[in-house]
């Protein structure tokens, strides 16, 4: 299975106004940019802002819905993996995503 990464397109509006785009987020891209190697590693799905999400949904059950999200393969135990209580998948959100893609894959780390 490969790895699959769930970002948000930027460029959304709410109830708050906008455009917005979301900030975990962005700095996922940019690891994505500094190392586009990952592109071929990683199953990328960018989805629009509005909930359901059907495809975190089917992944990660519903109570985990914010992106990013990076469902895990299992071929690399990682600590501060999550546990979907409704799929069994593991999952890492947010900024926690960087050191296991460092760890996994051989890219550069954030500095101290």
């Amino acid at each position: 299975m490969t790895e699959r990464l769930f970002l948000i397109n930027p460029g959304w509006t709410d109830d708050h106004g906008g455009p917005w785009y979301c900030p975990a987020g962005a700095i996922v891209e940019g690891v994505l940019a500094f190392h586009p190697q990952l592109k071929e590693r990683l199953d990328i799905v960018r989805l629009d802002w509005p909930r359901p999400r059907p495809p975190v949904i089917e992944a990660v059950g519903e109570e985990n819905q914010s992106c990013p999200l990076l469902v895990l393969d299992g071929e690399l135990d990682w600590p501060d993996a999550q546990t979907s209580a409704a799929t069994g998948a593991r999952f890492l959100q947010d900024e926690a995503i960087i050191p296991y893609l460092a760890a996994r894959y051989g890219i550069a780390r954030p500095h101290p």
